[in-house]
């Protein structure tokens, strides 16, 4: 088993404890849930998705669990500007905010509140259950460019998130790339349902949700895997990572840290157990493995 070397992290222009993140989504909801991810040995972590006005989300049910991974609708609830007073405890941790909107101002907009207060932003451009915002605007190469444009003006780290749920990912990658992002990170989940034989409806509310957990973890490994060959910026793993050698396999195919979401709803001290068989005093550096799948 490969083992990295002990020591903080630099990756799109963050500093971090160790590789790991925790994904948006997941007890990214209050400073306190933060605060005891970060104390289980995650290196950084990523908030809940805010925007600029408070939602309520969609109607239940809202998750389905399936095999191999969970089907979630919550249609990003989110309270807004009120979620800054959830830093407060958190000053000086390495926390990314996690930010939506409909266009490149209200992009601006949402990552001005947490500016000087966080160690960089998330542009969740890849939700792929809410309307006029996700997915629905981050498939545009040309929208994607002029959100991070715009949000990268404020001088903060920025991390564009991008859909699996297109043609191909690469033209996104590098429509960020040239917008001035400092990371790519890659994937959110897989638009995907289920539907009740017994209600003859769909299970969810929203009736289309995304997929996650192990079984989209291929489809992230892909496209880390042909972001970093259209890309010269850093590239965040992300989807399906569920053990220390799920993080191994995406730094191999070019991920400079990995990102985990679904995983902890099982085992809240995920990232103390990849942590602790992933490094050691003697390890390896990590560059020796980040891309060297590629030939």
């Amino acid at each position: 088993m490969i083992r990295l070397k002990t020591g903080s992290v630099m990756a799109g222009g963050v500093q971090m404890e160790n590789h790991l993140i925790l994904a948006a989504g997941v007890l990214g909801t209050t400073g306190s849930s933060l605060a005891r991810i970060l104390a289980t040995g995650a290196g950084a972590v990523v908030t809940k998705s805010i925007g600029p006005f408070p939602h309520e989300g969609h109607p239940g049910p809202c998750f389905c669990e399936i095999n191999g991974g969970l089907i979630n609708a919550m249609g990003l609830p989110n309270p807004s500007k009120d979620f800054l007073t959830e830093l407060d405890t958190l000053k000086g941790k390495p926390v990314i905010v996690s930010v939506f909107g409909g266009n490149p101002s209200e992009f601006h907009e949402v990552a001005s509140w947490f500016k000087g207060r966080v160690s960089g932003v998330e542009l969740n451009m890849s939700c792929p259950h809410a309307e006029g915002y996700g997915a629905a605007i981050g498939s545009d190469p040309g929208m994607i460019e002029a959100c991070t444009k715009a949000v990268k003006s404020l001088g903060m780290p920025v991390w564009v998130k991008l859909t699996p749920n297109v043609t191909d990912i690469t033209v996104c990658g590098v429509a960020a790339e040239r917008g001035g992002a400092d990371g790519i990170v890659a994937i959110n989940t897989v638009k995907a349902m289920r539907i009740s034989t017994d209600l003859m409806r769909p299970v969810l509310g929203n009736r289309f949700g995304g997929l996650s957990g192990p079984s989209i973890f291929p489809i992230a490994v892909r496209c880390v895997y042909e972001l970093y060959e259209a890309c010269s910026i850093p590239i965040i793993g992300c989807g399906g990572v569920s053990s220390v050698h799920d993080v191994v396999e995406m730094m191999m195919a070019g991920a400079s840290a990995v990102q985990v979401g679904s995983a902890v709803i099982r085992d809240r001290d995920i990232f103390a157990s990849i942590r602790d068989t992933l490094y050691s005093p003697d390890g390896i550096p990590a560059e020796e493995i980040v891309g060297c799948a590629h030939g």
